[in-house]
């Protein structure tokens, strides 16, 4: 065995780990039951987005946290595995969500104007 896998932790630890690894697996089931209860897709984009990020970012500090001081050494694999979700999730939800517009607009649906290709104002005409 291991010196980690008999490493006795103190029990405010456990519960601080606990609190943040549950916490977090909440905010992304609560980011999941969006996505599929919110009626259109502009709503459920955001959902997953920002909630489900922050379950990322609570389950990686207890992680972090845990085997840090169960292997007596800065724990920092976590860190790398959330710093990528929150680079890549923004940028996945902005390309979703601008198909999604270019698609609406070519269907006709109410949503806002582009706004790289302003429609010129009419022109004002002469009495």
């Amino acid at each position: 065995m291991t010196e980690a896998a008999t490493t006795v932790l103190p029990l405010w630890l456990e519960i601080i780990v606990a609190v943040l690894v549950l916490s977090g697996a909440g905010l992304a089931l609560l980011g999941s039951t969006g996505l599929l209860r919110l009626p259109t897709f502009f709503e459920r984009v955001h959902a997953p987005a920002i909630i489900a990020t922050l379950g990322c970012w609570l389950i990686m500090h207890g992680t972090v946290l845990y085997f840090s001081v169960a292997d007596s050494s800065l724990a920092l694999h976590a860190l790398l595995i959330a710093v990528f979700v929150a680079i890549t999730v923004p940028i996945m939800s902005i390309f979703l969500m601008r198909a999604a517009l270019f698609r609406a607009r070519q269907m006709g649906l109410d949503v806002p104007p582009s706004l790289s290709h302003p429609k010129a104002p009419p022109e004002p005409q002469d009495s």
